[in-house]
C-alpha cells in the first residue's frame, strides 16, 4: 500500500512538473507571461527532474534495485541549481521571490521521495 501511495505522488508530481516547466519553456497556453521573471536554468532543471521522477516511478513499479538513483541525481541537480539561483540573485539577476520557496519545497519533496523509496525498497 505504501508503494502505491509513493508511486501516485511521484507520478503526479513528475507529470505536473513536466507540464509546468515545458509550458514555460515552450510557451504553451501563454504560461511564460504568467510566470513573470522566471529563471530559465531553474525551469530546465525542473523539467529534467520531472523526467527523473517518472523514471524512478517506473523503477519502483518494476521493483528495480536502482529506483533510488534517479531521485539521488534529482536531489543533487536541485541543490546545485538552488546554489546557482542564489548566485544569480546575488549578481543582480531578475527572479520571482516565489522561485526561492518553490525550489526549497521541491528539494524537500524530492528528499522525502528518496527516503521513502529507500525505506520501501529495504522491505
Amino acid at each position: 500500500m505504501k508503494k502505491i501511495i509513493l508511486l501516485a505522488f511521484i507520478i503526479l508530481f513528475g507529470l505536473v512538473t513536466l507540464f509546468m516547466s515545458s509550458s514555460v519553456i515552450f510557451d504553451w497556453f501563454g504560461m511564460r507571461a504568467k510566470e513573470g521573471n522566471y529563471v530559465l536554468f531553474i525551469v530546465w532543471t525542473n523539467l529534467l527532474c520531472g523526467i527523473l521522477y517518472l523514471i524512478s516511478a517506473f523503477a519502483i513499479l518494476k521493483q528495480k534495485t536502482w529506483a533510488k538513483f534517479p531521485l539521488i541525481i534529482s536531489l543533487i541537480i536541485l541543490i546545485f541549481a538552488y546554489i546557482g539561483l542564489f548566485i544569480h540573485i546575488n549578481n543582480g539577476g531578475i527572479y520571482e521571490t516565489k522561485t526561492v520557496g518553490a525550489m526549497a519545497f521541491r528539494i524537500g519533496v524530492t528528499a522525502i521521495f528518496l527516503l521513502t523509496t529507500i525505506k520501501i525498497s529495504k522491505k
